[in-house]
């Protein structure tokens, strides 16, 4: 929403196009790096194009001078890192395309950067402590196959500029930046446009076999080709599935994990499977026709738990979106009396703040993996193990 001229007024005078030399600080959740502007009373500004330890010239493309903080890009770099690079898109930079934060880094830099922004979060969020060998030791690790970060990306959408020429948008904007070629998309990948409406049939290959899943052209499917054998992998050891077990999988899409997780439950178990798109319920519908153990439930995951239609598990799997899975369903998944939570998170502070929740009712994080699922971004993929240690 638009503030009103009064609102602007309230808040001060402008600040963006400002610049000011800054030292850069410890790199956050979303892309950026903290710095302080002395200029302005040791100001906050979250910087883009930038890394920790850096001396940069910024300028400020967000905030006014009653902000509590500010965004701002590193246009000029003064005294650089030893991790920084070259960017190999000519967009990548302060006013180009936002979709890459971290093509001035290099690679296994950018790993560090995210597993630093995990353990900040699990520690400040979720309470955690800093010297728990599952944050301190926790690494984010690279997907099998991946060389250098780039052509990873299976299915790509674009916008497109006033003249139709196609692009990506900037940063935290409307604007359409144009672009030839991305370079973090596959010389094969899907244009989201182009095949919505279609259905795309992809394997996965996992430890426990090999499975095949329909989806729609739009649908959700993880969008590096090494995600869901590495997901599965790790979700199917994590979770212990025994013969005869009751599973829960939530936020399922198109049965992904149920699919492993089915077999293993054999055909004394049940899988139960909860997902919000009616669609992805169909295609699960298909894509896991062979296993009679199944159940699909087609619906929101807190009012299909709400319903008790599912009335105890002995294992929960849970994939939610970026926003997490919230106060009410983790009581939920408790409530199912289940001796093991498997968590797949694709955001920190999100998975942080729910697991501060299942602590609280008496869990505890066994086992904690990190995956560089979404190489030159700022995202991290985050799978967690949960057994319950006291009430």
């Amino acid at each position: 929403m638009a503030r009103t001229t009064r609102q602007r007024k309230a808040r001060g005078a402008s600040l963006v196009g400002r610049r000011f030399q800054v030292e850069i600080g410890a790199v956050a959740h979303g892309g950026h790096c903290v710095g302080r502007i002395a200029e302005l009373g040791d100001r906050v500004a979250f910087v883009r194009h930038t890394l920790p330890g850096e001396t940069v010239e910024i300028e400020i493309t967000e905030g006014t001078e009653g902000d509590r903080f500010l965004r701002a890009d590193a246009v000029k770099v003064l005294v650089p890192s030893a991790d920084r690079v070259p960017a190999p898109c000519v967009v990548a930079g302060p006013g180009g395309c936002g979709g890459c934060d971290f093509q001035h880094v290099a690679l296994l830099s950018q790993r560090r950067l995210k597993e630093s922004v995990v353990r900040e979060q699990l520690v400040r969020l979720g309470g955690f402590d800093p010297a728990d060998p599952l944050v301190a030791d926790l690494e984010v690790q690279a997907v099998p196959g991946d060389q250098d970060g780039l052509r990873w990306r299976s299915r790509v959408e674009y916008a497109r500029t006033p003249d139709g020429h196609r692009g990506m948008r900037a940063h935290r904007s409307r604007r359409v930046v144009p672009i030839d070629d991305c370079l973090i998309a596959a010389t094969d990948a899907r244009v989201a446009s182009e095949v919505r409406g279609s259905v795309i049939i992809e394997r996965v290959r996992a430890d426990s076999g090999e499975r095949a899943f329909e989806v729609e052209g739009d649908g959700f499917w993880q969008v590096h080709p090494g995600a869901p054998r590495t997901l599965v992998d790790c979700v199917t050891a994590f979770a212990g599935v025994r013969e005869g077990d009751r599973v829960v999988d939530l936020y399922s899409g198109v049965g992904l994990f149920s699919g492993f997780l089915g077999a293993q439950a054999g055909s004394t178990g049940s899988v139960a499977l909860v997902e919000g798109s009616r669609n992805a319920c169909e295609h699960a519908g298909e894509n896991l026709a062979d296993l009679d153990q199944v159940e699909i439930y087609a619906g929101s995951v807190d009012q299909v738990l709400e319903a008790g239609v599912i009335t105890g598990a002995d294992v929960v799997v849970l994939d939610p979106p970026r926003e997490g899975a919230k106060r009410a369903v983790v009581e939920q998944i408790h409530a199912l009396g289940p001796r093991t939570v498997v968590y797949v998170a694709c955001d920190p502070a999100a998975l942080a703040r729910d697991l501060k929740i299942f602590g609280e009712l008496g869990w505890s994080v066994t086992d904690l993996k990190s995956y560089d699922l979404f190489p030159m971004t700022h995202h991290v993929e985050t799978v967690a193990r949960l057994t319950r240690t006291g009430a």
